[in-house]
């Protein structure tokens, strides 16, 4: 298949992808609307923790103390100052890009597990500081906030089902989630990328490329930090409550396993990763009422035998097998290197 045939099926794949989203919505029921919107929520999450773990080597498990940050970020601008929901999510991200930044400083004398356990204990202290007493007039203590869905700004019938607050709710996510996902693929794909891929893999060379370690780090981390503070404030709009309890440190090892299943390093791979832990653990509580938990294990030990690199991973080796000379699945520190010069043109 020449280039330009391959272009244009792609760009094919694409369109009918977004028009199926769209539709998506209209044609199922309010609940599956909910579920798909927190798939597009997680979707967010993932990515922001794929820039930090799968493109620049730092593994965080403290993912969901950003995501719980986000949140409330959100709920208290939308409770106690009365702040539209859609002006919230600049500011969650904002605020948790300021505080990933400031974390990314220790990252820089930790790595590998040294750096797992510090993040892990973010995620142990965040939820039990939002049961503080002192700031409980803020966050609501263990009873947390109860937030109101926003109604859709105007109504319509498509497919003779009403534009309601679920589907309105859906339609903007989705329009936040390509945004993100837009504004990720350019950091990425591009001199950025290819530094953080450097630094990643072989940092002392990327240093002797001129690539600043440091400040590549620290925003690696804080860019990972507020996307998923959007995702959180996203995810606090969608499900109109949040608590202390919502935000265990299991919430971020989950995030940790839609990284690992969609696949490392892959922009797309994050949708694959929100679909996995957003339906896997119900369709394990189908089939195992007593022991779901057990299911769902199964369930992750089939997808890294099949796939030890990921959905994307597997996609792509298909693709290699239709059509030689396919990329790899991950950036290697070989291409960053082939293309220094860029990498080094990105650096201050």
């Amino acid at each position: 298949m020449s280039n330009a045939r391959h272009s244009k099926l792609w760009w094919l794949l694409v369109a009918l992808g977004v028009v199926a989203l769209l539709v998506l919505p209209f044609t199922v029921k309010n609940y599956r609307v909910f579920q798909f919107n927190l798939v597009l929520v997680y979707a967010i999450a993932v990515l922001g923790l794929n820039i930090l773990t799968g493109f620049n080597g730092q593994i965080s498990l403290g993912h969901g103390a950003f995501y719980a940050i986000g949140a409330y970020a959100a709920a208290i601008l939308m409770d106690r100052w009365g702040m539209p929901y859609w002006a919230t999510l600049p500011l969650a991200g904002v605020l948790c890009f300021a505080m990933g930044f400031l974390m990314g400083f220790p990252a820089l004398r930790l790595g590998g597990h040294y750096l797992a356990l510090a993040t892990y204990a973010l995620a142990l202290a965040v939820p039990q500081l939002l049961k503080y007493k002192g700031i409980e007039g803020f966050t609501g203590g263990v009873q947390g906030i109860v937030l109101n869905k926003p109604e859709p700004p105007f109504t319509f019938r498509f497919l003779d089902q009403p534009l309601n607050a679920d589907r309105w709710l859906y339609l903007f996510t989705l329009t936040v989630a390509a945004l993100m996902f837009l504004l990720a693929w350019n950091l990425l794909c591009g001199r950025i990328g290819r530094a953080l891929i450097a630094v990643r893999d072989h940092p002392i060379a990327a240093t002797a490329l001129g690539i600043n370690l440091p400040r590549f780090k620290s925003m690696a981390f804080g860019v990972s930090a507020g996307f998923t503070g959007v995702a959180g404030a996203l995810g606090a709009v969608s499900v109109a409550f949040v608590s202390p309890d919502s935000f265990n440190v299991l919430l971020s090892i989950t995030f940790l396993v839609g990284v690992v299943v969609g696949g490392l390093a892959s922009i797309p791979g994050a949708i694959f990763g929100a679909i996995f832990i957003q339906f896997i653990p119900n369709v394990a509580g189908d089939i195992s009422k007593s022991a779901p938990w057990a299911i769902y294990g199964m369930f992750l030990i089939g997808f890294m035998y099949l796939m030890p690199s990921g959905v994307m991973g597997l996609i792509h080796s298909l693709l290699g097998r239709l059509r030689p000379g396919a990329a790899p699945v991950n950036g290697t520190a070989s291409q960053a290197v082939a293309t220094s010069p860029q990498a080094k043109e990105s650096t201050p």
